[in-house]
């Protein structure tokens, strides 16, 4: 196979849709582009291809068939000529079915579908981009890739729920975890930037996004994780909660009237720094400076805090705590706050280091730091095409 062949990339969300075409030899994204804001007035898509003025449509896009529509017709009007050797999806829930990328064919639809309770904002979505994409692309190989997939490592003692043995052998409920295609891209590179063998190393990752997670990776596997069995566990995010005590939706019920699918929804839609200050938006709440955004902010980073803490006790040791994702990348002031006080545990960040203005991979630790405190800028388009090439390559030299 010609590995300068591309690989279209399509990350559908709830309300979105991002896309990469991605050169697999010289690493180059001929075009990528989003549209946001699906089934909203205000939609817009904005495609960007080489060096030419970015393309753009504001219209409504009633669902995401039309969105991906959109996003044929870009590479039409704008370019470049869209002849992908295979379209990577990002799917959002693989359950303990898919451990890896899989070729998409009739059973693996069906199963995401049947997983789709898991993830119901994004499953059925990350299904219509497949859909799509098959009709534009007729026999050319639809590549699934879950962010469920990474963690299956995880060790039962880590996924096993003290639940009823009904509920975990008939119902499926177990901690699942999400964000594998960004740990395993980030891990991976944090490795490369230590000049270490991954298989040496105990890694703290945290993914500090709208969605927000952090995972304990010891020889490059997960072996515990905060999202649970769906993203809404763990850390505190944009819109949802995080760890609340499991007894509030009867406490609502009983005292609000209300029901759990209502509850569930409030936790997932409004709640996080949206309940707390108002926003989603980190930079935001940064913006401000009175009693509900400082108290957002505190609720925010301690719960990174502590969630290091017991993945610094669980592994025994760590050799980097990794920040990535929007809010890891660019936020210096929410890394320096997640960390303060483990200056005993080996972790601390330096101030210029942390607050110097950088794109790149890069240590925000002090020189010679017992922990390596790494910012390494996720890329979860260049993981998936990865995948998707490594599987059809596979693939074709078995047959």
């Amino acid at each position: 196979m010609d590995m300068a062949e591309r690989i279209l990339v399509l990350n559908t969300g709830s309300s979105s849709i991002k896309y990469e075409l991605v050169d697999m030899r010289t690493r180059e994204r001929p075009a990528h582009g989003l549209v946001e804001r699906i089934g909203e007035d205000r939609g817009r898509l904005v495609h960007h291809a080489g060096d030419a003025p970015p393309y753009e449509r504001r219209e409504r896009f009633a669902g995401h068939d039309e969105g991906l529509a959109a996003v044929m017709e870009a590479f039409q009007v704008a370019g470049p000529k869209l002849d992908p050797v295979a379209v990577g999806h990002r799917v959002v829930h693989g359950g303990d079915r898919f451990d890896r990328a899989v070729l998409v064919d009739d059973a693996v639809i069906a199963a995401i579908e049947e997983l789709a309770p898991l993830a119901p904002l994004h499953n059925p979505v990350n299904l219509a981009g497949i859909r799509v994409a098959g009709a534009a692309f007729p026999g050319v190989p639809q590549v699934a890739v879950f962010d469920t997939a990474f963690q299956l490592t995880l060790p039962p003692e880590a996924y096993t729920y003290a639940v009823p043995r009904e509920w975990r052998e008939r119902l499926g409920v177990r901690r699942f975890g999400f964000h594998g295609t960004s740990c395993a891209y980030v891990s991976r590179r944090a490795a490369d930037f230590l000049g270490r063998d991954l298989a040496e190393l105990d890694l703290i990752v945290l993914h500090l996004g709208n969605g927000a997670s952090a995972t304990a990776i010891s020889g490059g596997r997960s072996v515990d994780t905060s999202m649970g069995l769906t993203p809404l566990e763990g850390l505190v995010m944009g819109t949802r909660s995080g760890d609340v005590d499991p007894a509030l939706p009867g406490y609502l019920a009983r005292v609000a009237g209300l029901d759990a699918e209502h509850v569930e929804n409030l936790l997932g839609h409004q709640g996080g720094l949206r309940a707390l200050a108002g926003t989603l938006d980190m930079r935001e709440v940064r913006a401000r400076d009175d009693a509900e955004a400082r108290l957002a902010l505190a609720v925010y980073t301690r719960r990174i805090r502590k969630y290091v803490g017991a993945y610094y006790a669980l592994l025994g040791r760590a050799d980097a705590i990794v920040f990535a994702g929007g809010v890891g990348e660019h936020d210096a002031a929410t890394r320096a706050e997640s960390l303060a006080g483990l200056e005993r545990l080996g972790i601390a960040v330096d101030p210029a280091r942390n607050e110097a203005a950088s794109r790149e991979e890069r240590a925000v630790s002090p020189p010679g730091a017992e922990v390596a405190v790494l910012v390494i800028p996720t890329d979860e388009e260049w993981e998936i095409a990865r995948q998707a090439l490594d599987l059809i390559t596979r693939s074709t030299e078995d047959r």
